[in-house]
């Protein structure tokens, strides 16, 4: 597999009245072609933030430094809407292949082309997400003209009713005629991954997906969304906050804490043997058949104003020792394909 998506010291830094606060610090990971990330961690450690940085849809005023590259074939169009010029010829189009294009310093115009073609989110909740007033069909139609304008009505309508059959909704004609208020939680969520395959994206972000839908229906999005990128050979970044969701979908796990990637590697490594306090922390607190209690994590996540000098975890670290307060710790290698930035790693 191929780097299809690859962060170095991914930056976002927001103003507030109390000065610039950095909800994703230095975050470094990578996706491959058709594989699957899960990213973890509490709300607020800045999961979302990252991934509305990829998408382009962050805060006005927001800063951005650091490396976000996809891979060049994915963007190549991008560089002629910078340069003003009509698609190179092949030659040129192979040469690029072999590089990596940035996502940093991006127009609007230039984001357009990227949002929903090239990488494409499904978001947390869809009753806020999906307009209330607008048929499901109209909506996911308008995703596709967004991005194919010269299309007739008749191949919008058929590529739309593709895309609900792709997500497996039942009876696409139906339910491309009802308002988001008519279908089910599971529906909903359904018709949004519909409108976010509809333009052909190579890398899908699934912001907590799952969140208020019962276990049964939960598990048919896990599967979808696993078939889905498994058929169409996505790359797939699934945020949560969800251990178990995260052993069912993920190759591999990220773990955030306070806007920085605390622990990552194979998801069975990470899942079986963690090595951050906080990764085995999470653990604990995740409810399990065969363990009846649950081991809540002390405290709470410090603001992003108040930062500790050293590791952010340490306030609520159990096995915190005097190393941990004097600089934020590296990333240190925990197994083959695993790290965790801990000093007692």
């Amino acid at each position: 597999m191929s780097d299809l998506l690859e962060l170095h010291a991914l930056t976002v830094e927001l103003p507030t009245p109390a000065g610039w606060v950095r909800p994703v610090n230095e975050v470094s990971l990578r996706i491959d072609t058709g594989e699957s990330l899960g990213l973890v961690g509490e709300s607020g450690s800045g999961k979302t933030m990252m991934a509305l940085a990829l998408m382009g849809l962050l805060p006005p005023g927001a800063r951005v430094s650091g490396e976000a590259n996809l891979q060049a074939e994915e963007l190549s169009e991008v560089d002629e809407i910078k340069e003003g010029k009509e698609r190179r010829n092949s030659a040129t189009s192979r040469d690029a292949k072999a590089s990596k294009k940035s996502l940093i310093g991006l127009s609007e115009r230039e984001w357009r082309y990227v949002r929903g073609r090239k990488i494409a989110m499904v978001f947390q909740e869809p009753m806020t997400a999906l307009n209330p007033v607008m048929r499901i069909g109209m909506q996911i139609e308008e995703a596709i003209r967004a991005h194919e304008s010269k299309l007739d009505s008749s191949e919008v309508r058929r590529r739309m009713l593709e895309a609900l059959r792709r997500a497996a909704v039942p009876e696409p004609e139906t339910r491309a005629e009802q308002f988001p208020h008519q279908l089910s939680g599971g529906l909903r969520q359904r018709a949004m991954i519909a409108m976010a395959l509809a333009g052909g994206p190579r890398l899908l972000i699934a912001d907590e997906p799952t969140t208020a839908l019962d276990v049964t229906v939960q598990k048919q999005i896990l599967d979808l969304l696993d078939q889905l990128r498994r058929e169409l050979k996505l790359g797939l970044l699934f945020i949560t906050h969800d251990l178990g969701v995260v052993a069912q979908v993920a190759d591999r796990v990220a773990v955030m804490y306070a806007g920085r990637v605390v622990e990552e590697g194979l998801a069975c490594e990470v899942l079986q043997k963690p090595s951050h306090p906080y990764t085995r922390g999470l653990m604990a607190a995740s409810p399990t058949l065969e363990r009846g209690k649950l081991t809540p994590i002390p405290g709470t996540v410090p603001p992003l104003t108040a930062l500790p000098p050293g590791c952010a975890f340490e306030p609520r670290c159990a096995v915190r020792v005097a190393e941990c307060v004097r600089a934020v710790p590296e990333l240190r290698k925990a197994g083959p394909e695993q790290a965790a930035r801990c000093v007692l790693v």
